[in-house]
């Protein structure tokens, strides 16, 4: 084959790929209400005196299953962007997953706690993407968030629920900057949180998160188990791409020997992928 058509077919590949359409996930029954499963419950408030996070307001929801017991600590499981989490109409249903798992005993009793990124005036955005402390809380590499958790939300919650404090007992998800803030947190503090669930993470240079490939490959392992989705459509602009940043950090797991998985789509920087292969991130990030 000669050389220039040989060019001209490359080009024409990598100029298909680039105009192609993001491939688009049903849900399937497990994001679906199901006859006979018992609903949780879920209750808000609103958070306004974080020391961590100064003269920040933000939502927080949290997700009781109907299998509560006062008598045992319970599991736990963090959402960033708890907005994007919750809803029952949503990409991701995380409330209706959690009803027909633990229904089905696939799943312990998990309390889910959703919460919105924090937001600095009297005057809130019309929507939390658009709370303006949100990417100095989730894109930041420091354990300023993993603090914000361990010494305000989850004491808040504890207040009425049994919470555990086991870091084997506590999971911590979160999609885009909420991705990599959720690694961030069980980096930073694998005493309190080992389990993370990445959805589109921004594993880019917008703080400086391009690095953590590196770092993972030259420190010794962490007792952090992580499950990583991502798409071939993601992001790629001036910060990284998303896509081959998800890769970098999958490679790097893999090589430094981390219990992690990495699934891998055709989709772009949202939750649709993510939320149809849910149920089975949950389970795989939870077993025993």
């Amino acid at each position: 084959m000669p050389r220039c058509f040989t060019a001209m077919l490359a080009i024409s590949l990598l100029t298909t790929s680039a105009f192609a359409q993001a491939q688009k996930y049903d849900l399937g029954p497990d994001s679906q209400r199901q006859e006979g499963v018992p609903r949780g419950k879920i209750e808000t408030f609103t958070w306004s005196t974080s020391q961590v996070f100064p003269d920040t307001t933000r939502e927080v929801s949290v997700y009781v299953p109907a299998q509560y017991d006062a008598q045992t600590q319970a599991r736990v499981m963090v959402f960033q962007d708890g907005h994007a989490y919750i809803g029952e109409g949503g990409q991701f249903r995380v409330p209706v997953v959690l009803d027909n798992l633990i229904h089905r005993q696939e799943l312990p009793p998990i309390i889910g706690i959703f919460i919105n990124p924090g937001h600095k005036g009297e005057k809130q955005p019309d929507s939390p993407w658009k709370a303006n402390n949100r990417s100095v809380e989730y894109d930041t590499l420091s354990d300023a968030y993993a603090r914000f958790l361990i010494e305000e939300i989850l004491p808040e919650v504890g207040k009425t629920y049994r919470l555990s404090d086991n870091p084997e007992h506590r999971a911590i998800c979160g999609i885009s900057s909420g991705g990599i803030c959720a690694w961030t947190v069980a980096w930073e503090r694998p005493d309190a949180f080992r389990k993370v669930l990445s959805h589109v993470g921004s594993f880019t240079n917008i703080r400086g998160g391009h690095v953590y490939p590196a770092l993972i490959r030259k420190t010794d392992p962490k007792p952090i188990r992580v499950f990583l989705q991502d798409g071939s459509h993601d992001l790629d602009n001036a910060h990284g791409n998303w896509w081959l940043s998800n890769l970098q950090m999958e490679a790097a797991l893999k090589f430094a020997k981390y219990d992690h998985k990495f699934v891998g789509g055709a989709g772009g920087h949202d939750g649709n992928h993510g939320g149809v292969i849910l149920p089975e991130s949950l389970v795989w990030l939870w077993r025993e």
